[in-house]
């Protein structure tokens, strides 16, 4: 059986995530223990609220050094995601620095709330097996405030008044704005692809 290592940054909403894993047959295990995720064989970094407050608990856990170091197949969602970049505008946050890029603001519009909170369609910009039997212009549910713009490393884009990186890449490091875990057949089949991947590609 498949199994997944959930790192504990003290974020809400894991049940779904692990309920998620366990519909595709993967076992899973939330945990800080540093020693546990260094040798674990995929990890999935998830994340709600500040970034501030998110690097507060990796860092009391000795794993802000600890992710950047990791060879295994790892995915950030929502926060998670942001948190693989060098810095986010909220509380002005020094993040893991794996991945250029800074995570900034959504401007208030009258028709674009934010935060960003619904279902909205990717763009994809670059080939990935995370995206396998995924279409350009599925739909994925989003909520967040903060988001990255398009970079080097932008696999899939969403629009919210401006374009932003809904799912990114560098190496083993991947991320998605969106909760995959929340986002349907799309979602879990994206769960499936980062369930099979292994070290010999990504």
């Amino acid at each position: 059986m498949p199994h997944v290592t959930i790192i504990d940054g003290g974020g809400a909403n894991i049940a779904s995530l692990q309920f998620a894993l366990e519909r595709l047959g993967a076992d899973s295990e939330l945990t800080a223990d540093p020693v546990k995720i260094r040798s674990a064989e995929r990890v999935i970094l998830p994340g709600v609220g500040a970034a501030a407050d998110g690097m507060e608990r990796l860092r009391q856990a000795g794993l802000d050094t600890l992710i950047p170091q990791l060879t295994q197949p790892l995915l950030g969602i929502c926060l998670g995601m942001q948190l693989l970049f060098d810095s986010s505008e909220e509380d002005d946050a020094e993040c893991l620095g794996i991945i250029p890029g800074r995570a900034t603001k959504f401007a208030v519009a009258t028709d674009r709330p934010v935060p960003h909170m619904g279902w909205n369609k990717i763009e994809i910009t670059r080939n990935s097996r995370l995206l396998d039997g995924i279409r350009d212009g599925s739909y994925f549910y989003f909520v967040h405030s903060y988001a990255v713009g398009v970079t080097a490393n932008t696999v899939a884009c969403a629009d919210y008044g401006k374009a932003f990186t809904a799912i990114t890449r560098s190496g083993n490091f991947m991320g998605t704005q969106f909760h995959p875990e929340r986002s349907g057949e799309h979602g879990a089949r994206l769960l499936q692809n980062f369930i099979q991947l292994d070290a010999s590609g990504f």
